[in-house]
């Protein structure tokens, strides 16, 4: 068989190119897949036929070899029959033999071939139980969208995304099993689709609607309009979530909670982006669930400040990065100091001088507060021994040390307090220690026994906040407290006699009885947070003993307490 045969008779499609790029001849198989006559292909441009100038980097490629310069070419392209059909061939371009001119061009139809890859990728691609895009498919199209070339040339820049979880999925696969729990996703899937469907009407494209895996789903909003278009889209989709269901004749109800988010594309990672949304869902169920919940970049910033500071506390604690300051206690009848209350700061080498409210709640949680506590008291009580030595005319002021819970749970206290005031020299009168009302008013066992032998050693037991708990004055009879220290929001009340505006009578009567009370019981009390003479008058005359707030000092340095030593302090 000729050369000229095989030629014309392969089922390949071939054509014969010379060095100008125009078809010299073509065989039947691609007179067939082209839809022309052979004839009319002699002489046409070669290129044109197969689409090989549509992109600079292939033309490029082709014209090197038409000029020796290049073994071969071979590309895909998408070629449309003359029926209107497209078909996706693979185009080779090679040349002929060494003495024969131009190139041989051979297309074979991968139309079948594409279209099983497209099918494969199709189930790739999407979830099997709601058919819906995957995760995979989700974070391709999430990733293109957050592409410069995407949000640049049009389209408003900016991207939304509503992250949903159902409430409660978990107990509809253990009670009624994963076939119900699957109908139920599947059936949540079209309700989701409807919602996109509808937020996507009379706009460019409509929300990629995709499950990312168990109950979780995400509407991803490109070329978003704001905040407004989001919470829309969120408020449908709780609405079309908490309608009842009906599967197989059997009916329930579910919600979801959602976290909700809407930037500018520029500077946005994937990343980035379902972290805020992973977060914004946490908050959604952690304020209630059955939500919708929008970003809030202050209050993640204070989430992650607080994770960053609960990392370094127990390193802060050994890189001495807290400071003790100290507020005085006066005595409400003479003005003159008695104690002090030690308050602890946090000298943080990033976040600056944290107040104890930043941290205390860290502290505990992780236990460090028995290290922390430990430092506390045992810095207290070195500095207040210290006042006693350096002014050895002056009566001898107590010091007051904030004790948590955990503190007695998880600590010898009772040893650790003993141990150091043998080492600082303090006389256990002069140290007072302070636990919450809901603390001491709980007490039982060990705690109760350790207040016991701290009381017994000579220690005073202060109890803080009083009045906004238990109030059970008759229990504390059988406690070993010595001191109330009344909350702020009694004394609070006080502030306005003598500024024009009548007192609550009411306000005096509760505060007074508690300090008759109290007194009865044989305890002194500390009023809090007095901030006006007024307030100290009315405190005064009622019997209060000992007052402690801005009136006489904030909270300061060990120095400035010095300066107050055997004044009076009104």
């Amino acid at each position: 068989m000729t050369y000229r045969s095989v030629f014309t008779s392969a089922p390949l499609a071939m054509a014969v190119v010379d060095r100008e790029g125009l078809v010299v001849c073509a065989n039947d198989a691609f007179d067939a897949l082209l839809g022309a006559g052979t004839e009319s292909l002699t002489g046409r441009v070669a290129a044109d036929l197969v689409d090989l100038a549509s992109d600079a980097r292939t033309w490029h490629a082709y014209r090197e070899v038409l000029r020796g310069r290049q073994a071969k070419l071979r590309c895909t392209r998408r070629l449309k029959h003359h029926d209107g059909n497209s078909l996706w061939v693979q185009v080779t371009v090679a040349p002929l033999a060494e003495n024969e001119p131009g190139v041989l061009l051979s297309v074979a139809d991968i139309s079948a071939r594409r279209e099983l890859q497209a099918r494969l990728r199709h189930l790739q691609m999407h979830d099997p139980v709601t058919r819906l895009p995957n995760r995979a498919l989700f974070f391709e199209r999430l990733s293109a969208a957050l592409e410069a070339e995407s949000y640049e040339q049009s389209g408003t820049g900016r991207i939304g995304l509503c992250y949903l979880d159902l409430d409660g999925f978990k107990a509809v696969n253990d009670t009624l099993g994963h076939r119900v729990g699957d109908r139920l996703l599947a059936a949540v899937a079209e309700r989701l689709t409807r919602c996109a469907d509808e937020a996507g009407y009379g706009r460019a494209s409509a929300p990629l609607v995709a499950r990312l895996g168990g109950d979780e789903f995400a509407l991803l909003v490109e070329d978003s309009t704001g905040t407004e278009q989001l919470a829309d889209l969120a408020e449908a989709v709780l609405e079309a979530v908490q309608a009842p269901f009906d599967l197989s004749g059997q009916r329930m109800s579910v919600s979801a909670s959602i976290g909700v988010v809407e930037r500018q594309a520029a500077g946005t990672s994937a990343t980035g982006l379902m972290q805020a949304a992973d977060t914004t869902l946490y908050w959604a169920k952690a304020d209630g669930k059955a939500r919708w919940t929008l970003f809030d970049p202050e209050r993640n910033a204070h989430r992650m400040t607080r994770q960053a500071l609960a990392s370094t506390l127990r390193p802060a604690i050994e890189r001495d990065e807290f400071v003790l300051e100290y507020q005085p206690l006066v005595c409400m009848e003479d003005g003159r100091l008695r104690g002090v209350e030690a308050l602890v700061r946090w000298n943080h080498p990033q976040f600056g001088m944290l107040t104890p409210n930043r941290f205390i709640g860290l502290a505990e949680e992780d236990g460090s507060i028995v290290q922390l506590g430990r430092w506390v008291l045992a810095t207290a009580c070195r500095q207040a021994r210290q006042w006693q030595l350096d002014h050895p005319d002056e009566p001898p002021i107590f010091v007051s040390v904030n004790v948590a819970v955990r503190q007695v749970w998880d600590s010898d206290l009772v040893a650790d307090v003993a141990e150091i005031l043998a080492e600082t020299g303090l006389e256990p009168q002069l140290l007072q220690l302070e636990l919450t009302e809901s603390a001491v008013m709980g007490s039982a066992g060990r705690p109760l026994q350790a207040l016991q032998a701290l009381s017994d050693m000579g220690v005073g037991i202060a109890i803080d906040d009083f009045g906004t708990g238990y109030s059970n004055l008759a229990y504390l009879s059988r406690l070993p407290v010595s001191v109330l220290k009344l909350d702020g929001s009694f004394v609070r009340g006080f502030q306005y006699e003598g500024e024009g505006v009548p007192p609550n009578p009411a306000d005096e009567v509760v505060v007074e009885a508690m300090i008759q009370l109290a007194h009865r019981l044989g305890l002194t009390v500390t009023a809090e947070c007095v901030e006006t003479s007024a307030q100290a008058a009315r405190l005064r005359r009622i019997g209060c003993d000992t007052g402690q707030g801005w009136l006489y000092s904030r909270p300061v340095p060990p120095d400035r307490i010095s300066g107050l030593l055997g004044l009076v302090v009104r």
